[in-house]
């Protein structure tokens, strides 16, 4: 069975949306500047809660079968599982958010960092994969004059899919 990360399903199908070429494939650049712009003025309750929604509302509008959670502190504030999603995608969030905690920076920018040293994060970050996985699709909650607060992650699609889906998310949810 091949990994819904590689972008198919177990039946060997293409997974929801198109495969994503390499000219596509957003450069650190253009991640740090999504980084430095995707900040909050205050991250409450209630802003977990209505960006968990509105992830969980663009999820459910593709039939992406993806788990969403945000934490911020170390306390889970939102977590959903769609249909299709599994226990391996909550592992998936964890390994991801590990690596925001860790780094900083959204996930998928942490692993680009490393691919544009022609190396893996897992060859050459030193940290246990089976703990950390510098795979696309966990974003830090950046607050304000204060800093990174916490992360909000989607596990289930390919990558790029599940990075673009949380800054989808973030643009919206922050007007910007």
């Amino acid at each position: 069975m091949t990994s819904q990360h590689h972008g198919h399903k177990a039946t060997g199908q293409p997974s929801l949306g198109p495969r994503i070429a390499p000219e596509l494939t957003p450069s650190i650049e253009e991640l740090e500047a999504q980084q430095r712009h995707l900040v909050f003025r205050e991250f409450s309750y209630d802003d977990a809660w209505t960006l968990g929604s509105l992830l969980v509302e663009l999820a459910r509008e593709r039939q992406a079968p993806v788990a969403v959670d945000i934490h911020r502190a170390g306390q889970q504030l939102f977590h959903a599982a769609l249909p299709g999603s599994t226990p391996d995608n909550d592992a998936w969030i964890d390994r991801k958010r590990r690596v925001v905690e860790r780094y900083g920076a959204p996930s998928y920018l942490v692993g680009a960092r490393f691919r544009a040293k022609g190396t893996t994060f897992e060859a050459d970050s030193r940290l246990d994969p089976d703990i950390y996985a510098a795979h696309g699709g966990s974003f830090p909650i950046t607050v304000e004059g204060v800093g990174v607060i916490g992360s909000v992650t989607v596990s289930g699609l390919p990558q790029l899919q599940d990075h673009r889906l949380v800054v989808e998310a973030l643009e919206t949810f922050l007007k910007v």
